[in-house]
């Protein structure tokens, strides 16, 4: 962990998303937060210590999706998928699907496996495993504003953690034609250069949860969540899915609203502790 000295910051961006504004004055006491993503490896561990069996692991209740084809209400989670070909936009069913079997360690699905990849982050968690993760290892989700305060890395305002230029070697999002050109899926934790607080991965490679509620109704968004009735939590920083020309949010002050029992290929967290 990095330990992150208190202070105040303004919070937001005014350039970008509705949802980012308005920019305001925040302050924050000081924490420790992880310096990188929880990775699978740590997962693991966890995982053998507890027996917990996360959210992707267990079949839906079909009391909360009345509409849902019987046929999907079985273990599994939403995962990313390539198109074919460029697509509309503004249809995120071309490039995302339900796949039963996967998990966080089935990230594909049944037969793809994780031991390759025990430094990438840990995928397909819900806040309920996070919070099942952070009772065990005495830890915490950080606030929205302990987030953006870390992810800044002291910079006051700058559109992305290093800076004011998009520079596409500075963090893990993706480089092409978005949703079927370029993908590379998530990366080692430390494969980018840290923000000024040594932090890594603060921006691109997975969304991040946090702990505060996503109350802004009437804002998208822009994933496979949709507004279902079922309560949203903050998520920030991006992930390699991210695109300039459609989700501009591998920035400190960008965004989102999850819902809380969805679980993605591009959703993880990392972990703090308050002094």
């Amino acid at each position: 962990m990095v330990w992150i000295a208190g202070g105040t910051f303004r919070m937001g961006d005014e350039r970008f998303y509705p949802e980012e504004q308005p920019v305001r004055s925040v302050s924050v006491d000081g924490f420790w937060i992880d310096a990188a993503p929880v990775t699978v490896a740590s997962f693991r561990r966890f995982v053998r210590a507890t027996g917990h069996v996360t959210t992707a692991e267990r079949p839906p209740d079909a009391a909360a999706y009345p509409d849902a084809d019987p046929a999907l209400l079985v273990p599994g989670s939403l995962v990313f998928q390539r198109s074919r070909g460029p697509v509309p936009l503004d249809d995120h069913t071309r490039w995302w699907a339900y796949v039963p079997g996967a998990c966080w360690h089935e990230p594909e699905g049944r037969g793809s496996d994780t031991y390759m990849r025990a430094k990438h982050p840990v995928t397909h968690v819900t806040p309920e495993d996070v919070a099942a993760y952070c009772d065990w290892a005495g830890t915490a989700l950080p606030t929205e504003a302990e987030w953006e305060y870390a992810a800044r890395g002291g910079l006051d305002q700058a559109a992305f953690a290093w800076g004011d230029d998009d520079d596409p070697r500075r963090a893990n999002r993706w480089v092409g034609e978005f949703p079927w050109q370029g993908h590379r899926g998530t990366s080692k934790v430390g494969t980018f250069e840290p923000n000024g607080y040594g932090l890594f991965d603060m921006t691109g490679n997975v969304w991040e949860w946090t702990s505060d509620p996503y109350t802004q109704d009437g804002h998208a968004c822009h994933g496979p969540a949709a507004d279902t009735g079922i309560p949203r939590q903050v998520i920030k920083g991006g992930s390699h899915l991210c695109a300039p020309s459609y989700c501009l949010r591998y920035r400190p002050a960008a965004r989102q609203g999850e819902t809380i029992d969805t679980s993605t290929s591009h959703l993880g967290f990392r972990c703090v502790i308050r002094a």
